[in-house]
């Protein structure tokens, strides 16, 4: 029975993990290796306990090994990884369960993941997933042998460009993930773990100075601007609350956060998640700002008719008070910055219009781009 969840006004149907599908196909080529007969879907037990059926394709039954796949179905999630053939062949061996990461699954590279240096970017909670259903068909036909499963997906490594993997330093393929087995769509929680996994990523490498962004928009205002890549940030999206929590918990001391004042100054409202489907104060922002400052009604007004950032701006940047608007502005977005991370580390700001005309910059943060700078460079 298909699971559908409600979001947005929208009944959203569920999927399943790159996981869950390569569990399906090794499930059924192990039962396919041990009876001899074909097999054409296969059910597994997912880390909840609850059941799933799986259909089996691309079957290549052998004498010494099978092979099968499984097409993932990422429900309606919008999953780079949605349509992908996960492929588990499976031979047996004198003993235990020996898990290989084939064509198209990543390589790690870089210290700080789930999984080790020299390792195929096979999770956690999927590898169990694998080998207790693996056991359980073993158990089931009284074998007496091990297995070798190596999970490949075909067109891995083009589908990893879509995703966080090169950042992540995992190369060649994707990553085989999931810890409930299931795709919430739409979910938040994925996407923060996937924020979390970058920020592990740097926390390996630099433990004490961390770069975040909500993106790579501003690159070469960055390199230009700060002499910093803005590829080589923790990309926040619109989770800045959940990822400074997190960057808090792993004990980074200094953090410099760049980005667009139409994401960022919306946290001078007390706002964590800057997707405009939960607030868009921006031009309130700026309208209450420029009133307290000395701006006129008609002013307030225009600054709220306004559609961007960049274009409030400039309504106010000849007026006498334009430089005392962008210091309370970034006064509160400290303020409440400083209040979520709970003094535990120091933060610094730039933020940018998309002409680069209207900089907020709080007066620490040279110094730390430059300190940030260093440690990436010695």
């Amino acid at each position: 029975m298909e699971k559908f969840t409600v979001k947005n006004g929208k009944a959203l149907r569920f999927g399943y993990t790159t996981g869950s599908c390569a569990t399906a196909a090794a499930a059924a080529a192990t039962e396919m290796l041990l009876s001899g007969s074909r097999v054409e879907r296969a059910d597994i037990t997912l880390p909840s306990g609850e059941k799933a059926v799986f259909a089996i394709e691309d079957i290549d039954m052998r004498e010494d090994a099978v092979t099968c796949s499984v097409t993932k179905d990422g429900g309606d999630d919008p999953d780079a990884t949605h349509g992908a053939k996960i492929f588990a062949k499976v031979k047996k061996r004198e003993a235990d369960i020996l898990l290989i990461g084939g064509r198209g699954v990543g390589l790690v590279t870089a210290k700080g993941l789930q999984c080790k240096v020299g390792e195929p970017a096979i999770n956690p909670v999927p590898r169990k997933m694998i080998r207790e259903n693996a056991r359980r068909i073993l158990q089931s036909y009284n074998a007496d042998c091990g297995l070798e499963i190596t999970i490949s997906v075909p067109d891995g490594a083009e589908i990893a460009q879509k995703t966080y993997n090169p950042r992540l330093g995992i190369v060649d393929g994707i990553s085989i993930l999931g810890t409930t087995g299931i795709v919430d769509p739409m979910s938040e929680k994925a996407l923060v773990d996937t924020i979390k996994a970058v920020v592990d990523k740097q926390y390996a490498e630099d433990s004490e100075n961390i770069l975040i962004s909500p993106g790579n928009y501003g690159r070469e205002f960055c390199q230009e601007y700060l002499q910093l890549d803005i590829q080589r940030s923790v990309p926040v999206s619109n989770y800045i609350g959940e990822a400074l929590d997190y960057i808090r918990y792993k004990g980074f001391k200094r953090i410099l956060f760049v980005g667009h004042t139409g994401k960022l100054i919306k946290i001078a409202a007390g706002v964590m998640n800057t997707h405009s489907s939960y607030a868009d104060c921006r031009m309130e922002v700026i309208g209450v700002h420029s009133a307290i400052c000395g701006a006129d009604p008609q002013t307030v007004g225009q600054i709220m008719n306004c559609v961007t950032t960049d274009e409030a701006f400039d309504l106010i940047k000849d007026m006498s008070y334009y430089e005392a608007v962008k210091n309370r502005i970034l006064e509160k977005v400290l303020y409440h910055l400083r209040f979520r991370l709970k003094g535990a580390a120091e933060i610094e700001i730039v933020m940018f219009t998309s002409d680069r005309d209207h900089i907020i910059k709080s007066p620490g943060a040279d110094d730390m781009a430059m300190r940030y700078h260093k440690a990436l460079t010695s």
